[in-house]
């Protein structure tokens, strides 16, 4: 089949190497314009971008998809099959129309829970035991399209926002290429979506991660695995953020006010919750780089009874 493919991040980039190597043609790339990116604010192209100057595929950055030019390029291009993955805009119904096949959205969650744009963050923040990626065609809604293909990934205690998406995007790629073969056969599965049992991923912000220490200690850890490495979970150590990396549940009583630093191991160090207590296990102290606890109480004075958290 002849594909228009559209895409941003890291995420999208399995999938559409996947596409590259197989019987398919990518005729053209759409992915977001580039934008200065770091300290220097240098302009630096999305990953999806380079992936397609390395295999010399045209590249189309719209600001906005209804740009009439870029309309008018994607009806001359006359796609057979466009997919979307982690592209970051809503289609207009002029271009959810133009493919033969339709658009079809690679979504890593398992439809309808978790619509939106962090499915995956959320997976964990929420303390799910699974998620997965869903294949679906799409249409005028947010994820609200019929679906596909599914497939199951277990989320593992040790998992992180950083290592199930790179999980995610592998598996998505995969059931991508099962579902179009079967969607150029008309042999591909349709199942409307239960609406009754959806919920919303909304986007992550910065502001999510602030640690509220009176929350159960289990909560605030899935919070630290959930938002590592971005946007990432924080506190206040004095004046300066400290941002969490890693931390530990310590079911054993210890007393003590919420937010507290209520003992030193050579682990790292307790702080206590509203239930239970964590043990923090790799921390970033603002202006310093991340690393163990044990050795960042190696090279700072962290006082028992300390409270973390910004105070008025």
């Amino acid at each position: 089949m002849k594909i228009v493919f559209m895409g941003t991040p890291d995420f999208s980039v399995p999938t559409l190497q996947e596409l590259i190597g197989s019987e398919h043609e990518v005729v053209a790339v759409v992915t977001k314009p580039d934008k200065p990116k770091g300290r220097g604010k240098k302009v630096v192209c999305t990953p999806v971008k380079e992936v397609a100057i390395a295999h010399h595929i045209p590249v189309y950055q719209p600001k906005k998809l209804r740009e009439e030019d870029f309309i008018q390029a994607m009806e001359t291009i006359n796609p057979d099959v466009m997919i979307v993955i982690a592209f970051g805009q809503i289609l207009p119904k002029r271009i959810l129309n133009l493919p033969k096949y339709g658009c079809i959205n690679v979504h890593a969650s398992l439809l309808p829970k978790y619509r939106g744009a962090g499915p995956i963050q959320w997976s964990i923040i929420n303390g799910e035991s699974e998620t997965g990626v869903t294949t679906m065609y799409m249409d005028v809604g947010i994820d609200t399209g019929d679906m596909i293909h599914k497939e199951v990934v277990k989320i593992e205690d040790t998992d992180t926002g950083g290592t199930l998406h790179d999980k995610l995007s592998v598996v998505g790629a995969k059931l991508l290429i099962k579902t179009l073969k079967e969607v150029a056969q008309h042999t591909a599965p349709r199942e409307k979506q239960d609406d009754s049992l959806s919920n919303y991923a909304p986007m992550l912000e910065k502001s999510l991660g602030n640690i509220d220490w009176e929350k159960d200690a289990a909560k605030i850890e899935l919070l630290v695995r959930g938002l590592n490495p971005w946007p990432s979970a924080y506190t206040y150590l004095g004046n300066k953020i400290l941002k969490i990396w890693s931390a530990t549940v310590i079911e054993e009583t210890i007393s003590g006010v919420p937010g507290e630093i209520v003992k030193k191991t050579k682990e790292g160090f307790i702080v206590k919750c509203g239930q239970k207590s964590l043990l923090l296990n790799e921390v970033q102290l603002q202006g310093k780089k991340r690393m163990t606890a044990d050795a960042f109480l190696r090279g700072y004075d962290v006082k028992l009874g300390e409270i973390l958290g910004r105070r008025c």
